[in-house]
């Protein structure tokens, strides 16, 4: 018998369904692509998403990332870099998923090619017609949208919808020592840019920028980025390693700093379907796995009737980060905020990592 469906194999399902099978659970793990992709964004790894992993049995070496301690600012003429609480990682989705989804199948049954299309009365309907059901689902959809799951930003984003942009920078020398160990925030009027290395050295540039400004550029992610390289010297220096034959990747009204306190008994929401941190905060896959772990202790506690406290729960848990990472970036999406903001930042570095330590999800 089935204990436990975990709809999506990305970071917070796979979290769950290893934490499950290690609990002893018959876990079946559906993931719609049949070949691991490289999701937008997502490569920053905190020291505290670090730890939940090892104790997950997946260790920084494992993943071979490339170590990032210092975080830096740039607004205008102003830059501020601050060494951050712990050290931190830089990873790729690709490899992060892969070694997710190795020790996930391990414990559980994977099945790649289900495209779960909705879920009911404890039963997830797939787009062939199957209905699978367990006691207990674990929905982990990432941040496609789910069919009778809306998810609506929050009301200052709504006249003017968030946009995420992703461009891989190719592995360069000169890189390497523009970049070194630090996650870098480019901070532009309506919208940001972070840039942090990989693995293979490469650079992972992701942009959260509202349609108004993607508008001026006619719609062309590659446009955008070329007027923002012409605008801010130091991200101008850094795209000038792009490779610009590859196309820039995006995905569409992202609702940042929608999070949520209701379920239903039996179902637990996870990661982005639970909600969404703007990711200049660099928490996302943090929330992935830090709901995963969250949701496999409640269920251990009180099986799928333990969801709705788990759910009110964590909604509660990231009550904080989501209100400072909105405030955070409201202030460096207004170039004259942005540049006060960074002016402190390098004034008073303390602040930059209380902000860090804040934005995490604490544990439960």
């Amino acid at each position: 018998m089935t204990d436990a469906i975990v709809v999506g194999a990305g970071p917070a399902g796979s979290a769950a369904a290893i934490g499950l099978a290690q609990s002893g659970a018959q876990v079946l793990l559906l993931e719609r692509a049949r070949e691991t992709g490289d999701a937008l964004c997502g490569g920053f790894l905190s020291w505290q998403t670090l730890a939940r992993l090892d104790a997950l049995g997946i260790d920084g070496a494992t993943l071979g990332g490339q170590r990032v301690t210092r975080v830096r600012l740039f607004a205008g003429q102003r830059m501020s870099e601050t060494r951050l609480p712990g050290a931190a990682l830089g990873v790729s989705r690709h490899r992060l998923d892969t070694v997710l989804q190795a020790a996930a199948a391990a414990g559980a049954g994977l099945e790649r090619g289900v495209h779960a299309t909705g879920i009911a009365d404890g039963s997830v309907q797939t787009r062939d017609g199957a209905g699978l059901t367990a006691p207990a689902i674990f929905l982990a959809a990432g941040k496609h949208g789910f069919r009778g799951f809306a998810r609506e930003p929050a009301a200052w984003q709504r006249e003017d919808p968030v946009m995420g942009l992703r461009l891989r920078l190719p592995a360069h020398p000169a890189l390497e020592r523009l970049v070194g160990e630090a996650v870098e925030l480019h901070l532009f009027d309506r919208g940001y840019a972070g840039l942090v290395r990989q693995e293979d050295g490469s650079g992972n540039l992701c942009l959260a920028v509202h349609k108004s400004r993607l508008d001026e550029a006619e719609g062309d992610p590659a446009a955008l980025l070329r007027v923002l390289g012409g605008a801010l010297p130091q991200l101008g220096e850094r795209l000038g390693f792009a490779d610009w034959s590859h196309s820039v990747d995006a995905i569409g009204r992202v609702p940042y700093g929608w999070r949520t306190a209701d379920t239903a008994p039996g179902l637990f929401r996870l990661g982005d379907q639970a909600g969404v941190i703007p990711s200049l905060a660099g928490e996302g896959m943090g929330l992935a796995v830090a709901s995963a772990a969250a949701a496999v202790a409640a269920w251990q506690r009180g099986a799928g009737g333990a969801a709705p406290g788990y759910q009110r729960a964590l909604a509660a848990r990231m009550a904080r980060p989501f209100a400072l990472a909105n405030l955070i970036w409201r202030l460096g999406e207004n170039p004259h905020s942005a540049a006060l903001m960074t002016a402190g930042a390098s004034l008073f570095p303390s602040l930059v990592r209380i902000v860090s330590r804040t934005t995490r999800i604490r544990s439960g």
